[in-house]
């Protein structure tokens, strides 16, 4: 084929491109365009809320499901996780967000969680099929934890599972999928399970995680964009970026996320003409955090979570060290499990040897 010869399709698309405008909503066959001629190297998206009370997650799980195939073009499939006290509701769809009829039944559904994760998939490695749509989820500990992840891990990519961490054990899990998400998630509790003997607390867990995380990165920290939400109980939210941009793509992938609290206001959607006033629907107690690839709402305050940073959200609020999880664990949000023994929190930080300058800096117990 010469050199200045474009296939009929990429051709189409390319003009496609030039004609639109930049505001522009995507049909779904416009974004089987785009994804074929890989004009816009994009990843998938999250979407994350932990809230004080429990919540009705509709209005912000209705604007980022418009992103799955309508304003966007992530349309390799969708999926929704939530707690229901120790248990979880799951729902996967191989389907585009925007178009699929589950999507729009549970948006529309005033479902109250403390808890929740979702994604939609542009699928960029694997398949699309409903083994590689997350949120993943696996029982370990008698706990069930969950994940979803937005990004590219080359570590995750090769054909036998690696090990991170730094006891080495037998595996227990392995990916149902071909995506190196569910690798990932995999990773992480295989090198969880062979460290711990009794459930680690949660500033154990948070050095831990950030440990395990930035193994990951170091083995190839230019080409590695590791955006993730893991959750293991109905408490508490784990949020981690890594973010950056495909070669060749301008299109930023991290996380952000707001806090809604009293004095709550009006509110409205980027990619959705729906407005809502939370101080005609909430009061003084209640408060959530969302979090998301993108921001999802105009006028709103929006922060950026920073590159390698691990934030452990309760109630709500973000907590950015392992001694600010502290507080988290006194409360008793930490790991519950009939399972497996807890220590006392002065022995499990004793026996993972924190340093005195731990306990120096504000997280004396």
């Amino acid at each position: 084929m010469p050199l200045c010869t474009i296939p009929q399709r990429a051709s189409n698309c390319l003009v496609l491109l030039l004609t639109l405008p930049f505001s522009h909503a995507f049909t779904n066959q416009q974004a089987h365009q785009f994804k074929y001629f890989k004009l816009y190297p994009l990843f998938c998206q999250l979407l994350g809320m932990n809230c004080a009370t429990p919540t009705d997650f509709g209005f912000s799980f209705q604007g980022f499901c418009r992103r799955g195939g309508e304003t966007d073009v992530h349309d390799s499939g969708w999926g929704l996780a939530f707690y229901n006290g120790q248990g979880i509701r799951q729902f996967h769809d191989t389907e585009a967000a925007a178009s699929s009829e589950i999507a729009s039944f549970l948006g529309k559904m005033s479902i109250r969680t403390l808890n929740m994760l979702a994604h939609i998939r542009y699928a960029t490695h694997g398949e699309v099929n409903l083994a590689n749509v997350h949120p993943f989820s696996r029982e370990m500990w008698g706990i069930n934890w969950v994940f979803c992840h937005n990004g590219d891990v080359p570590m995750m990519k090769s054909k036998e599972l690696p090990w991170i961490g730094e006891v080495v054990s037998e595996k227990s899990f392995f990916p149902v999928g071909d995506t190196d998400s569910e690798a990932l998630f995999c990773c992480i509790l295989n090198a969880l399970k062979a460290k711990f003997e009794t459930l680690p607390s949660l500033p154990i867990l948070h050095c831990t995680l950030q440990e395990l995380l930035q193994e990951v990165i170091e083995d190839s920290p230019s080409e590695t964009i590791l955006n993730c939400l893991i959750s293991c109980g109905p408490h508490v939210l784990w949020v981690y970026s890594w973010p950056g941009s495909r070669p060749g793509s301008k299109v930023w992938n991290g996380l952000h996320y707001t806090v809604r609290e009293h004095p709550f206001r009006k509110c409205r959607l980027k990619d959705l003409d729906y407005e809502i006033d939370f101080s005609e629907v909430t009061n003084r107690d209640d408060r959530v955090a969302v979090i998301a690839t993108q921001p999802l709402t105009e006028d709103e305050e929006w922060i950026e979570v920073e590159k390698g940073e691990l934030i452990l959200f309760d109630e709500g609020l973000p907590h950015r060290t392992p001694a600010a999880c502290v507080d988290v664990e006194l409360q008793g949000h930490g790991l519950k499990s009939n399972m497996m023994e807890t220590l006392p929190l002065e022995e499990d930080m004793r026996r993972y040897r924190f340093k005195t300058s731990f306990f120096n800096e504000g997280a004396g117990i």
